[in-house]
């Protein structure tokens, strides 16, 4: 059985980056959950917090390089989606987050490790922990190397407004209009999730899940094109 040490080395070695402060990289892998069971300690939340603005603003710093003629709202556009919890929770995947978090043992039993807002926090988390621990070259670097192809449209679908392309689409082809119906609101008051429908018509065509409406609405319009275009 892997080590606790095992875990985070893995973690470093998949980010490239090697802690000098170890408690930083656990603290970033730690669920409240394990902290309420252990009854003590510290948990994600505040580098979670932390590391939003982080990546916001860095990922700012890379846009206004990479897309010097554009404007705010496109620049704002491409960033949403880099960001949004399905982008985030695909690049902890490829870091293999879920099999280093803490978790407590409801959480455990939940399926926790899979679940995405818990691996896209836990992503922020570490990017704050990289900038506590090696200064802003030191994460600056790490999200150049992970968003690196995202930011160049290596999916073709990076800041593309999908709820105002679908809408055309679904007007031409289909003479409706795209329907948004919210499913679920999860979350405490502080990190609310929202989970939107999308319906052409009587079909259900996508689901999405954000931070806000706006957010989960453009995630199910990304969805329902996809399903649109036949790919994955």
């Amino acid at each position: 059985m892997e080590s606790d040490n095992e875990r985070l080395q893995r973690v470093e070695s998949a980010l490239g980056y090697s802690f000098a402060n170890q408690e930083l990289l656990e603290e970033a892998l730690t669920h409240r959950t394990y902290v309420n069971e252990a009854g003590g300690g510290r948990d994600n939340q505040r580098l979670e917090f932390f590391g939003d603005a982080v990546l916001d603003f860095l990922l700012s710093e890379m846009l206004l390089v990479q897309f010097p003629g554009s404007r705010e709202g496109e620049l704002t556009r491409i960033r949403a989606s880099l960001v949004e919890e399905v982008s985030l929770a695909r690049l902890a995947v490829t870091l293999d987050l879920g099999a280093a978090l803490r978790l407590g043992r409801g959480e455990e039993k939940g399926g926790g490790r899979e679940k995405r807002s818990l691996l896209a926090d836990a992503y922020e988390a570490l990017l704050a922990a990289v900038y506590l621990d090696g200064g802003i070259e030191a994460v600056r670097q790490v999200v150049r190397q992970q968003f690196g192809e995202l930011l160049l449209g290596g999916d073709g679908l990076a800041g593309r407004d999908f709820k105002t392309a679908l809408q055309e689409r679904a007007r031409l082809e289909r003479g409706v209009l795209p329907r948004y119906q919210l499913k679920l609101v999860s979350g405490p008051d502080h990190d609310r999730r929202f989970t939107v429908e999308l319906f052409l018509g009587d079909q259900l065509m996508g689901e999405g899940e954000g931070r806000s409406k706006k957010e989960a609405e453009q995630a199910a319009a990304k969805v329902a094109w996809q399903r649109l275009e036949g790919t994955p």
